[in-house]
């Protein structure tokens, strides 16, 4: 009888070698991410891409919570807040980055990316890469993007025998351009931008003017550079009547703008590439361009990264993890075959599948638009984030309305942010 019990023991104990039944499930590494991209369409994406990462690493397990991003940072400052234990890993947009960065809450990752011999900075488009580093510090990896770029209607260039933007483009080519296109009596409008912050620091800095000085040191958004630029906006309108009047209040309306366009009623646009899927069925051939610089080239770029919490205890797994989820083929094809927002990748034959599909045609553009990104100008208030767009957004208004001149609200915006840093 003992004989056979042991026997019996024997058994189990091979089997469980054998088939991996008896691994004990403690000792593998948990690791907890937090994030929200995937809310509401991609959940199942993230969770194919996380079973393949555990396939490759099964020491790894990764505990993923998918938040709305109205819920996401609510929850995340809440415990970061109260003293608990932040996600290993979790998702950022680059201005809520600045945030953590500044209050020192994330792991420097420089000493591990110089220790791994497998890691290179360059597989990632540089200007991309290096938004997620801090005082010369690699706090984050840059996950996805997206950019604004020129959404041109062909049809209306080619019935007035225009040529199609290029490059070299500047403000007066396109305003050249948009006079030639514009028909007022129909309702067609050469160009259009919106005249709100977001648009305000992406076309001073097209024509070298900066909220910030480059040290931070300084407010310089009330410089010759930033008044010109948005006089420029006003007076597409007002000037050169080749943009909807100010005061037309429809276009401040949700995807006014966007239906105007599908409608063709708008030769030149600038939109977000997100934007793709609403117009490839309008009744008229489209494509992008490069937004047209005065004295440089600028374009917005929206980013996530992911970040690791300075309180960790599994610094290498989830190091591992966030190479994976940036720059693995199996993740960039997931994001493409599914359309999910697009890796800062910098390899051409890795993206050759997304460069294929149309409209429009010069995909090639949105990471042409990464060599002249723009960043949200957090400055030196990273945390006040939202004051300082409300601070600069209600002087921009007040000037679009005719209450006061473009140096005017730039002056005022000036003083507000001052007063924003000496708090």
């Amino acid at each position: 009888m003992k004989r056979t019990s042991i026997a019996i023991v024997m058994v189990i104990v091979l089997s469980g070698a054998l088939f991996g039944a008896g691994t004990p499930e403690s000792k593998k590494i948990e690791l907890t991410f937090l994030q929200y991209t995937a809310s509401g369409s991609q959940e199942s994406t993230l969770s194919d891409m996380i079973a393949e990462f555990e396939k490759r690493n099964p020491d790894i397990d990764v505990q993923e919570e998918v938040l709305a991003w109205a819920d996401y940072y609510t929850k995340l400052n809440t415990v970061i807040n109260a003293g608990k234990a932040a996600p290993d890993v979790f998702e950022v947009g680059y201005e809520n980055f600045m945030t953590y960065a500044t209050r020192d809450l994330l792991l420097d990752l420089t000493p591990v990316i110089k220790q791994d011999s497998e890691f290179d900075e360059s597989t990632y488009k540089k200007l991309a890469y290096d938004a997620f580093s801090y005082n010369g510090k690699q706090y984050g990896i840059v996950q996805n993007f997206s950019v604004v770029v020129m959404f041109y209607n062909k049809k209306l260039f080619d019935q007035h025998g225009l040529s199609y933007p290029s490059p070299e483009w500047t403000w007066g080519d396109e305003l050249a351009a948009a006079q030639v296109i514009t028909d007022k009596e129909n309702g067609i409008w050469g160009t259009y931008s919106p005249i709100q912050f977001w648009e305000f620091y992406k076309t001073i800095a097209q024509n070298g003017g900066s909220i910030f000085s480059p040290d931070n040191s300084l407010v310089t958004i009330d410089s010759a550079a930033c008044v010109d630029a948005l006089q420029w906006m006003f007076d597409k309108a007002e000037r050169y009547n080749v943009s909807p009047p100010l005061n037309d209040d429809s276009f401040t309306q949700p995807d006014h703008d966007l239906n105007e366009f599908k409608a063709g009623r708008i030769g030149m646009a600038r939109f977000g590439i997100w934007n793709f899927g609403r117009f490839s069925d309008a009744e008229f051939e489209w494509d992008i361009a490069l937004e047209p610089g005065n004295t440089q080239k600028a374009h917005h770029f929206f980013a996530d990264g992911l970040v690791v919490s300075k309180t960790t205890e599994k610094g290498e797994a989830a190091w591992k993890f966030i190479k994976f989820m940036t720059a693995d083929p199996v993740v960039i094809d997931l994001r493409i075959d599914r359309g999910w927002s697009l890796p800062a990748i910098n390899n051409d034959s890795m993206m050759e599948k997304y460069y294929r599909t149309s409209p429009p045609d010069s995909k090639e553009v949105v990471f042409q638009a990464l060599d002249s990104l723009v960043l949200p100008p957090v400055g030196p208030i990273a945390d006040r984030w939202n004051e300082l767009t409300s601070a600069v957004g209600d002087e921009i208004t007040k000037a679009r309305l005719g209450l006061i001149t473009a140096k005017e609200a730039l002056d005022n915006a000036k003083e507000k942010i001052q007063l924003l840093i000496n708090q």
